[in-house]
């Protein structure tokens, strides 16, 4: 058996340190003594990520542009918080209610996940919304633009396999939260 060890960190320096965008360099030594002076960390603020399902077994998804890739991509409601100034579950109600105008008394904790531990610093607090309700308007930040696609729940698996729903962390919701359900 191999007895593994962390790392070592022997500098830190963050170059460049903008609201949006963080990144840290490391100096590093490895369990087996070499040293590494450019290992680059992203430092991400954790996200809320939420599935959210109405009455009527429908879940409600969020098909917006995706800058980096260029592309259109369906996925669920989510957004950035600051777990030091607002709860993971706070964060998921809110940004529920600002991407689609629903919301959802009944709201569970269906995971934690590390979306890129090699690199980026953040976690991913995946909730389920059971019974969505729409309450009102999207309000949505200067860089959104949000359609709000309902897709029954019979529906989805095909979807991930057709490779029409392929964001990581909302796959793993939907597998998550259906799983869930299942059990329940």
């Amino acid at each position: 058996m191999i007895h593994l060890r962390k790392w070592k960190t022997l500098a830190s320096n963050m170059i460049i340190d903008h609201h949006w965008c963080k990144v840290r360099q490391d100096k590093i030594e490895l369990p087996n003594g070499q040293v590494i002076d450019d290992y680059f960390i992203s430092i991400k603020p954790d996200i809320a990520l939420i599935l959210p399902i109405t009455n009527q077994q429908k879940i409600i998804f969020v098909r917006q542009y995706r800058h980096a890739i260029g592309e259109f991509f369906l996925e669920l409601p989510a957004g950035s918080f600051n777990p030091t100034k607002e709860s993971a579950e706070t964060a998921a109600i809110r940004e529920l209610r600002e991407e689609t105008g629903y919301t959802a008394q009944n709201l569970q904790k269906i995971g934690t996940l590390y979306d890129k531990p090699s690199k980026d610093t953040n976690q991913i607090h995946l909730f389920l919304a059971e019974n969505a309700v729409k309450v009102g308007e999207q309000n949505l930040d200067i860089t959104e633009e949000i359609e709000i696609v309902l897709i029954p729940i019979k529906s989805v698996l095909d979807k991930i396999a057709q490779g029409e729903i392929s964001v990581a962390g909302t796959v793993a919701a939907l597998f998550l939260g259906l799983n869930f359900l299942k059990q329940g």
